[in-house]
């Protein structure tokens, strides 16, 4: 995330399943599978629907903030063939079993998620109101990138070294 101010957020509600595992080591696995464009006025971990041995729920609320240095991340996942948002939840070791930690549109910052180790970070389909969003933002305040210049050093002149011959150390007196 960049240390600039934010120039735009959008709230969105975090949709995640639990199904039931095939591992005897674990009862269930958790993934975010959805967003919600605004904030439902449910609580957070209301059950939204359940099945045999899938069950989803509403996560939590959490905002997409948008910032003007980033842009350059955001078009890269627009220009994807599924856009995407990333979504890090945090395991609490309690019930619920996850708290709502990020969301993010900017793809190098849900990478950087993962480095965590124990947080759950996956992408979910970017939900078409938010690409126009997102896409209205770009257009905006996209900067094009300024090139990296790399600076030259100069050759030692190798032919000129050996001309002059060893160098001398100063006396000290």
């Amino acid at each position: 995330m960049s240390a600039a101010r934010p120039k735009g957020s959008i709230p969105v509600g975090v949709v995640v399943e639990r199904r039931s595992a095939t591992s005897p080591w674990l009862d269930a696995v958790w993934r975010p599978v959805s967003l919600l464009t605004g904030v439902p006025e449910a609580a957070p971990w209301t059950m939204l629907s359940a099945a045999e041995d899938v069950a989803t729920f509403f996560a939590g609320a959490g905002s997409i903030v948008l910032y003007e240095s980033e842009t350059e991340h955001y078009r890269s996942n627009l220009a994807a063939e599924t856009p995407s948002i990333w979504v890090a939840l945090r395991p609490t070791g309690t019930v619920p079993p996850y708290e709502l930690f990020a969301v993010t549109a900017n793809p190098a910052e849900g990478e950087a998620f993962t480095q965590a180790g124990h947080d759950l970070v996956d992408a979910v389909p970017m939900p078409a109101q938010l690409r126009r969003f997102i896409e209205a933002f770009v257009v905006e305040h996209y900067v094009e990138p300024q090139p990296a210049y790399r600076r030259n050093r100069a050759t030692a002149d190798l032919e000129g070294a050996a001309h002059r011959g060893p160098m001398r150390r100063r006396q000290s007196r």
